[in-house]
């Protein structure tokens, strides 16, 4: 990919992030703001603006990472979330025919594991789960060097699982912290940097639980290792030793002992890992 590049594209409920990689760099970034609430094409409009701007005759691809399901064959997407209006998107065809290159369209959990595999801490290991900590819980998965997806493209969708009356997602994303104290994710953060007791003793209640949601990925797939991403990874500081104090409950401490868990430290993940559904694409062509 040196003397060319590909477009990663990050779809976001209020924003869009496109950005041109060569190699291991970003070259040109563009984030706009897409309007959530309109019609199918207006929004379609505004991906497309976005990535035009980013856009030049070095472009051999585009990899698009979008919080939905999605036709694996078709590059369908359906029911985009934060986005009423994208019930059924035809989004692989919308792209190549508007572009002109060929387009890889995958669940954005899916794009972020396969990002960390192919640019960031991930690549050190051959099976691996990438789990998202933000407003939801999502989880890509990789086995024997490649991206897992499933018939459906929701392969590892842990938050889903029943869980203590609910599911494993209200409990280990950031739904987690109204439901503990009444506030954000973000207040909570900021007080336990300021030395908070009680925000950093929420954090590490929010270890605990995730730690269950790790047990749970560990017992279904027997990774080297998990790598966490989304916005609450930031305080990975504030949780990890609870974290990993829960995790003595997993029934094989040898299995536990050898896991690796580290918070992500990559820049613009969001869009590397959409480039990096078009790099696991085309390694298996």
């Amino acid at each position: 990919m040196s003397k060319t590049s590909v477009v990663g594209v990050d779809l976001g409920g209020t924003t869009v992030t496109a950005g041109a990689i060569s190699g291991d760099s970003i070259q040109n970034l563009c984030i706009r703001s897409v309007s959530a609430q309109a019609e199918k094409r207006v929004v379609l409009d505004e991906v497309f603006d976005a990535i035009a701007k980013v856009f030049d005759d070095s472009v051999v691809g585009i990899g698009f990472g979008v919080p939905s399901v999605v036709d694996l064959d078709t590059g369908v997407v359906f029911d985009v979330e934060n986005i009423p209006a994208w019930h059924r998107v035809p989004l692989k065809a919308e792209l190549e025919h508007h572009f002109g290159v060929p387009a890889y369209v995958n669940n954005d959990a899916n794009a972020f594991a396969v990002g960390e595999h192919v640019f960031g801490k991930g690549r050190r290991y051959h099976n691996m789960v990438g789990l998202t900590l933000g407003t939801g819980l999502g989880a890509g998965i990789i086995i024997d060097g490649q991206l897992y997806c499933g018939r459906n493209c929701g392969a590892g969708e842990v938050g889903g699982i029943p869980y203590r009356g609910e599911t494993v997602e209200a409990f280990c994303s950031g739904q987690f912290f109204p439901r503990e104290c009444g506030m954000t994710g973000e207040t909570v953060y900021n007080r336990a940097r300021a030395g908070d007791s009680e925000a950093i003793g929420v954090f590490e209640s929010y270890g605990r639980e995730l730690a269950n949601a790790i047990m749970i990925v560990t017992y279904a797939f027997d990774p080297e290792a998990i790598i966490l991403g989304g916005s609450i990874s930031s305080g990975f500081d504030l949780f990890q030793a609870s974290m990993r104090e829960q995790l003595k409950e997993f029934a094989y401490a040898h299995v536990i002992d050898r896991l690796v868990v580290e918070a992500s430290d990559t820049e613009n993940a969001a869009v590397l890992g959409a480039v990096a559904l078009y790099v696991d694409a085309t390694r298996r062509r």
